[in-house]
């Protein structure tokens, strides 16, 4: 009888304390620094792990560096070794909260949010306010999160050499688009 009350009160206590997650594995973060003029400076990271918690609004991402592709090799290694130095900074983060969050009144009509929270990159942590993201809910199973950032080159110390300056753009445009599943 000890173990059948036992197994009652945990059973009963995980289902109270139990929080709605949504997580995926496989978002997809893209960003581009590049001017019209000269070769597109563009990557995307299909392997972004992203988890929103419903019941209080909580997001967070988390990109690997080193997987984010460009067309070109060289580039690529250029961005890892020169700009984002991966190996000493192999993570980029974001950690946020959905403003007014409630899962109830998510449809499968895509609607525009705000959000608060932080993204890291580089060593460095950018606060972000009042931003804006779309949400939808197509089914009780997924929730799709979109949208895009601008943010700046010196905001995360990073020191574009004089030689390719004028080829890049000091505003990085960041888009991201994660579906995630209930877990």
């Amino acid at each position: 009888m000890k173990y059948i009350t036992l197994a009652f009160i945990l059973l009963f206590t995980s289902i109270c304390f139990a929080q709605d997650k949504y997580i995926t594995k496989t978002g997809v973060v893209t960003f581009e620094s590049s001017l019209l003029a000269f070769e597109e400076v563009k990557a995307n990271n299909k392997n972004t792990t992203a988890i929103l918690n419903t019941e209080n609004g909580e997001f967070a991402a988390l990109v690997l560096v080193k997987g984010f592709r460009f067309k070109n090799a060289l580039m690529e290694e250029h961005f890892n070794e020169n700009y984002a130095e991966s190996d000493d900074y192999p993570k980029a983060t974001f950690k946020g909260t959905i403003s007014n969050f409630d899962l109830k009144q998510l449809s499968n009509n895509s609607t525009t949010v705000t959000f608060n929270g932080s993204l890291t990159f580089h060593g460095k942590t950018k606060v972000l306010e009042n931003k804006t993201l779309n949400i939808l809910m197509p089914n009780d199973n997924t929730i799709s999160i979109s949208g895009d950032l601008k943010m700046n080159v010196a905001d995360f110390d990073i020191k574009i050499p004089k030689a390719v300056r004028k080829k890049l753009s000091k505003e990085i445009a960041v888009t991201y688009s994660f579906m995630l599943s209930k877990k």
